[in-house]
């Protein structure tokens, strides 16, 4: 109907592949986009194939998500198949390899400037990019702390591929989100996987599996990158 207050978009969202290592992270990042993709899962076949359906959509300017479609505004429909969520993982994530050493100077800066224990930011860097610039994934988010392009725009980030950059939008935004949530530190990195909107909405981590095993991914690396 055209007068219908609702316009729904399918995107199909996966997550990023890093093939670097076999202990590398491999997370799914949720993100907005008008173009279909279909990415297949090589490297762990006989992972969970469970769909999800989350909503998307503006909390007074802010992206929020929802796992019920918000009554009396128009909103987005995300659809994706998580597979890097999956409980079952070999990945142990109590001994991957940590990178200390790398991009310590910046990250220590914006660290430091924001308010936000470097070992967090680590932990969040590891998680998303396992400190890898370059990596895109494939609903377009870039760098080491994977900025969409609307939040990167919003925080003045001009090139997402610059460490930089990346990694001073990438922490003021985490320092927001610890923010909001008074400094809890698992619900602001829930809110950067999934958006201080869940988190809300939710009354604490929302039940998106992705999100969940996201959490506890990102605060047993916290844990060990501050020894």
């Amino acid at each position: 109907m055209r007068n219908t207050l609702f316009i729904a978009t399918i995107v199909a969202v996966l997550s990023t592949s890093l093939a670097w290592a076999d202990d590398i992270p491999t997370n799914t990042i949720v993100g907005s986009s008008g173009k279909k993709m279909k990415v297949s899962n090589q490297r762990s076949p006989s992972a969970h194939k469970k769909k999800i359906k989350v909503y998307k959509y503006s909390d007074e300017g802010t992206a929020s998500f929802s796992d019920r479609p918000p009554k009396g505004q128009e909103y987005e429909v995300l659809s994706y198949k998580c597979f890097a969520c999956d409980v079952n993982s070999k990945i142990d994530w109590y001994s991957i390899r940590l990178y200390p050493e790398k991009f310590a100077s910046t990250i220590e800066q914006a660290a430091q400037q924001y308010g936000v224990d470097p070992a967090l930011v680590r932990a969040v860097i590891h998680a998303e990019s396992a400190f890898r610039p370059g990596v895109k994934s494939h609903v377009g988010a870039v760098g080491l702390m994977q900025l969409m392009p609307g939040t990167a725009a919003d925080l003045g980030v001009e090139d997402r591929y610059d460490p930089y950059q990346n990694i001073d939008g990438g922490v003021r935004y985490l320092s927001q989100m610890l923010l909001q949530f008074d400094g809890d530190t698992r619900l602001a990195t829930a809110a950067y996987n999934a958006g201080p909107g869940a988190v809300r909405r939710h009354g604490g981590i929302p039940p998106y599996a992705e999100t969940q095993a996201y959490v506890e991914r990102v605060a047993i690396l916290a844990e060990r990158y501050k020894g």
